[in-house]
């Protein structure tokens, strides 16, 4: 058998409930690689302890036979995540040591389920990066190491390197702009944003409210299909929240794809993306046709304008949401000479350099005469792109694209740059302006040996669709690539 840290999600459950293993003994074997992989940076907060007592429990349901679909499954859980008596930061300063009083609805579903939960993942703060350097608890290390440190993309980057790193079975993450999908494809891993209000809402730490979207990272395409099938789910307390049955995403994983019709969007071909990827496409498209999809050409031609539109929309529901960070009822306070002078210290000293610049950007773009002149006109583009999306699906069932225009960079090579950085999010920010899902896929090396990931995105509610078309891209890609150990452990 596999070391215990090496199983996939689906194989640990096997295994609990086989008898093969216990909970505790699978969970104490995470707990010794989290703490051997301590400088990857992947934690903010361990809850060991507590992580034990929960595999103890789940031990005893499993001896009786019983149990929920994730019973005694070590996870790590990002750090927006509120769960009860749990720090919990949102990966800022300005939170301090916030407990909540009260679970996430994501974390209560898996926690009803049997989860394990290791601790809460680090991440860019308050999710607004592209590569896990935003931090107030540093920078998170991508295990796949080339010599020097590599990002694991953002924001979502403990979590993508949690799991590739193999310190737990599988994360919980977000994703407002593509930060689930993109550290995935830095990290040679698995992650979904589901249709927008698959996943509840409440609970979790607001970016940008009508973008943010719950997901899992995971190793497998099998993988991801349990765990959202545990995360996702109607729920009152959150409006945004769909009513309406998720298909068994389980069943979908290997479900023929013949005669299903993958559009190819000649929008996402821009000058500059590196020839590796051009053909990773290229070759994407010819194993989906081995499948026996068939391949048609569609156009998106707002694609263009939706990077602009996010940076616009973003911001400015990100400066809405973080104006209740102001030292006031909970969080870091630094005095000042009056109220007012409390506020500015307050924030300035809690919120770091990104994070103020996109409240910045926000509150001008919401501001007296620039209202009408940018937010209302890039919603009224975004309603255009997912006009285009409309018009795609009379002639297509998914698409197929690339995940990111490249591979992980250097920690800090971009990080002052913050124009390029934004361009990570360039082939994934179009399925959260339209609310669709969205998967990335492991799918090759590049010509440095790093990760990079293809990504199929799918009609609004159509889950079972992009699970299928996924798992057929996963099996004949065929990746199996792991980090080299030696590189970043301790």
């Amino acid at each position: 058998m596999s070391k215990l840290t090496d199983l996939s999600l689906e194989a640990a459950l096997a295994g609990l409930k086989a008898k093969d293993f216990s909970s505790q003994e699978i969970t104490k074997a995470h707990i010794d690689a989290c703490m051997e992989a301590a400088d990857l940076n992947a934690f903010i907060t361990t809850d060991f302890t507590n992580a034990m007592k929960a595999a103890e429990k789940s031990d005893a349901k499993l001896a009786k036979g019983e149990g929920g679909a994730l019973e005694g499954a070590p996870l790590g859980i990002k750090d927006l995540f509120c769960t009860e008596g749990v720090k919990t930061t949102a990966g800022s300063k300005i939170l301090g040591d916030f407990k909540p009083q009260y679970e996430c609805t994501v974390t209560a579903n898996m926690k009803r389920d049997g989860m394990v939960m290791l601790g809460k993942l680090n991440m860019d703060e308050f999710a607004m990066g592209s590569s896990n350097e935003t931090s107030a608890f540093g920078p998170v290390v991508n295990p796949w190491r080339k010599g020097e440190d590599l990002v694991p993309g953002g924001s979502s980057g403990g979590s993508a390197s949690a799991v590739a790193a193999n310190i737990c079975l599988a994360a919980t993450a977000t994703d407002t702009g593509g930060s689930i999908r993109q550290p995935a494809s830095f990290t040679g891993t698995v992650g979904i944003k589901p249709t927008y209000g698959r996943c509840s809402r409440w609970g979790i730490v607001a970016f940008a409210s009508s973008l943010d979207q719950a997901g899992p990272i995971t190793r497998t395409v099998k993988d991801s299909a349990i765990m959202l099938q545990s995360m996702a789910g109607y729920d009152a307390k959150d409006s945004t929240s769909i009513n309406k049955p998720m298909p068994d995403l389980s069943a979908a994983c290997g479900k023929s794809i013949k005669g299903m019709k993958i559009g190819i969007p000649k929008e996402y071909t821009m000058d500059g993306m590196p020839r590796e990827i051009e053909d990773l496409w290229q070759q994407g498209i010819k194993w989906l046709e081995s499948c026996g999809a068939e391949i048609v050409h569609v156009s998106l031609p707002h694609t263009k304008y939706a990077l602009p539109a996010y940076y616009i929309v973003a911001p400015a529901e990100a400066s809405s949401n973080l104006a209740r960070y102001d030292g006031m009822r909970y969080g870091t306070r630094v005095e000042g000479d009056n109220l007012y002078d409390t506020y500015e210290r307050t924030r300035a000293e809690g919120f770091g350099k990104e994070v103020r610049r996109r409240i910045m950007m926000g509150t001008y773009v919401l501001s007296a005469g620039y209202y009408d002149a940018y937010y209302l006109q890039a919603q009224k583009v975004r309603t255009k792109i997912a006009d285009d999306f409309k018009q795609a699906w009379e002639k297509c069932d998914a698409l197929l694209t690339p995940t990111c225009p490249s591979a992980a960079f250097a920690v800090g090579r971009k990080l002052n740059d913050p124009v390029t950085m934004y361009l990570n999010d360039i082939f994934t920010v179009t399925a959260n302006l339209a609310g669709l899902p969205a998967m990335s896929v492991p799918a090759a090396l590049d010509n440095n040996g790093l990760p990079l990931g293809l990504q199929i995105i799918g009609r609004a509610l159509d889950e079972e669709s992009v699970f299928a078309a996924s798992s057929a891209l996963e099996q004949c890609a065929g990746f199996t690539a792991k980090p080299e150990k030696e590189k970043w452990w301790v």
